[in-house]
């Protein structure tokens, strides 16, 4: 649309590693659904581009300032169903996409991660409503997984409150609005068909707790979904460093470029 939330940025290596199409890493931005924007993700993905293996895209999306719940995911997949229809012209793998996301974010590619074939989640924006939103993989740092316990281990934030970041998303304090807040979260739609997902999150986050990834990765494993849960020792709301790129890119080399390698779960230390 004309909506400038509703746009993406797409990277493409000027010296592609292969001859045949890319597989894609999509980055979608944090801020609360309240903050940010696409440009946050350049960084993020820009190496995946430079290495020439993979392309790269980082996405927009109406915060909730301008709309509510479920206008971001509406937004998400339309983006990833743009990407499916351009495929052959910017000579991308349509099957292999993985979508990463931090905060905010991460709770959107996990989203997109367990809705792939959920009718009600898709929306109508964009002219590609024929192509389905589902993605190869997930990387979640630090993502709201259930806002109905997010107060169960306080912080700095008290979630249930009126003017929490979820409380804005859905239009109403979450504990006051228990079926949209659970609408909302990617823990009600835990399925087996879920993508594989690599979930990073540190042990001190003040703002998303820790049990938040805790009980994905239950849930997650209980449907027999590949997750993997990397703790970062004390870590807080945020990381970054060579050893935090390492674990992601074993995770790509797996379920992107399909090598043959574990995805360790072992802590990191920040």
């Amino acid at each position: 649309t004309d909506n400038s939330r509703q746009k993406l940025d797409l990277l493409l290596p000027k010296k592609p590693a292969t001859n045949g199409p890319l597989p894609v890493v999509v980055f979608i931005h944090g801020g609360g659904w309240r903050n940010g924007d696409k440009s946050r993700g350049l960084g993020q993905v820009s190496r995946f581009a430079e290495s020439g293996q993979f392309a790269a895209a980082s996405i927009g999306y109406r915060l909730s300032g301008e709309a509510k719940w479920p206008a971001q995911i509406h937004d998400c997949k339309a983006a990833i169903r743009w990407l499916k229809a351009n495929a052959k012209q910017y000579e991308l793998d349509a099957k292999r996409i993985c979508v990463f996301g931090t905060s905010a974010g991460g709770h959107l590619v996990a989203m997109l991660g367990a809705t792939g074939g959920v009718e009600t989640l898709e929306g109508k924006l964009g002219s590609h409503t024929e192509r389905d939103s589902r993605v190869a993989c997930v990387v979640d740092f630090f993502g709201p997984t259930d806002f109905l316990t997010m107060n169960d281990f306080p912080g700095r934030i008290d979630h249930d409150a009126a003017t929490s970041p979820e409380s804005l998303l859905i239009g109403g304090p979450i504990q006051q609005h228990k079926d949209k807040s659970r609408a909302a979260t990617p823990m009600m739609y835990v399925t087996a068909d879920d993508a594989p997902i690599l979930i990073m999150h540190g042990t001190q986050d003040p703002l998303v707790p820790f049990d938040q990834s805790v009980q994905f990765l239950a849930a997650l494993k209980r449907s027999k979904v590949d997750a993997v849960l990397a703790p970062i020792t004390d870590g807080e709301h945020g990381f970054r460093g060579p050893t935090v790129n390492a674990r992601v890119d074993q995770f790509l080399k797996k379920y992107l470029l399909g090598k043959e390698v574990v995805v360790s779960s072992e802590a990191i230390k920040p």
